[in-house]
């Protein structure tokens, strides 16, 4: 019965609406306190920000990624806040990955979001050769009667092929979306959902003549940035994409005569191809 509370309480999760993760996973931790400590690892939940004092209060992006107890690396300073007697610190071959992933995704994130806030973070992994987290946080001004959020929690594991000159990359994605428009004669609107994709990837590396930190940054870039595209055009074809459809059953843009009239072109087109295929 345990799992069969798992898997409902995670598919529920899924099909609620994103901005109102926090409330609705509270609610369902009281109907189930047994499984807290699973839905609390299970359930994406929106990020976090927290700015760093040593770093100019620059913000940074909290996570499971850089999180010891209650303490949180930043990736500017690499210091944790607060300070805690366990930190845990990328190694410092990784340290220099991560550093240059940071300004790299700080410049993506400013041309394709054009604000909002990025944090990336490296680790030792046993089983890959090491692994990364690239989170995306923009949240909508509320100008012109729009609100908004948009969350990207990417994890790359790495593995360098035996060769050196290949690896293969390996990413999970997921994307929480949310808007909300308010106009005075339609009334609230509101769009959000979660969308989860995995992608593989195996590619040359730079040579050893580049630098360390440097030999994986395009291939990790690409990755991320192909997905992203990708994730945009499924949220536009779901929420967009539908909703014209649903607009278009309720009420024809060119009348009826007219869609009745491409509807019966389309039908003797068919038919004449049948027809000339069947006497072939």
């Amino acid at each position: 019965m345990t799992d069969e509370q798992l898997e409902a309480g995670l598919d529920l999760m899924r099909r609620l609406p994103p901005q109102n993760i926090i409330a609705n996973l509270a609610g369902l931790i009281d109907l189930v306190p047994a499984l807290k400590n699973h839905y609390m690892e299970d359930v994406d939940q929106p990020l976090k920000l927290a700015k760093d004092k040593k770093a100019g209060d620059r913000p940074y992006i909290l996570s499971m990624y850089n999180c010891v107890e209650d303490s949180y690396r930043s990736p500017w300073s690499n210091e944790y806040d607060p300070p805690t007697t366990e930190p845990e610190y990328p190694s410092e071959k990784h340290r220099c990955i991560e550093e240059r992933l940071n300004e790299a995704f700080d410049i993506y994130r400013e041309l394709y979001f054009e604000g909002g806030v990025s944090s990336v973070y490296v680790w030792d992994s046993r089983d890959h050769s090491f692994a990364v987290t690239v989170l995306i946080k923009k949240v909508g001004s509320g100008a012109r009667e729009v609100k908004g959020c948009w969350d990207s929690i990417h994890v790359v594991e790495v593995t360098e092929k035996p060769n050196g000159k290949t690896a293969s990359y390996k990413l999970v994605t997921t994307v929480m979306l949310w808007l909300e428009t308010y106009r005075e004669k339609s009334g609230m609107t509101k769009l959000g959902g979660t969308i989860n994709q995995v992608d593989e990837l195996e590619n040359a590396v730079l040579d050893n003549s580049a630098p360390e930190d440097c030999r994986h940054l395009a291939n990790i870039g690409r990755l991320i940035e192909d997905m992203e595209n990708r994730v945009r055009a499924v949220a536009h074809e779901v929420c967009f994409g539908r909703t014209n459809q649903i607009f278009n059953e309720l009420r024809s843009a060119q009348g009826v005569a007219v869609d009745q009239h491409k509807k019966d072109a389309q039908e003797q087109v068919a038919d004449d191809v049948e027809r000339r295929n069947s006497k072939s």
